[in-house]
């Protein structure tokens, strides 16, 4: 079972969007989750590394105590595509990091 999760999201008080995994901290997705919309983030995008493409952000090593911060920008994510083995995809990014959120979706 994955415990590698990565999650987009975006804070409206603070106008940022990060970009967020989890290697070991949560077993379940909703748990990674649950805590940023604490931390009064709103979730844009949200999947497990069975799910995603890494894109430009590889996977870390794993860290069991830490949330990692991938990438950071004020305002909202941006959608955008990215090509990976000739196919396109519908990705997203923030600041200068991009990655497929669903590898089932195609631009």
């Amino acid at each position: 079972m994955t415990t590698y999760f990565r999650i987009t999201a975006y804070h409206p008080e603070e106008d940022l969007s990060v970009i967020m995994d989890s290697f070991g901290l949560f077993e379940k997705v909703w748990q990674f989750s649950s805590e940023l919309v604490k931390k009064g983030f709103k979730i844009i995008e949200v999947g497990s590394d069975e799910k995603f493409i890494e894109g430009q952000i590889p996977k870390t090593n794993y860290e069991p105590d830490q949330l990692i911060l991938r990438s950071h920008q004020k305002g909202r994510p941006l959608p955008s595509t990215l090509k990976e083995n000739g196919i396109t995809y519908i990705a997203i990014s923030v600041g200068d990091k991009t990655y497929i959120p669903d590898k089932e979706k195609t631009a």
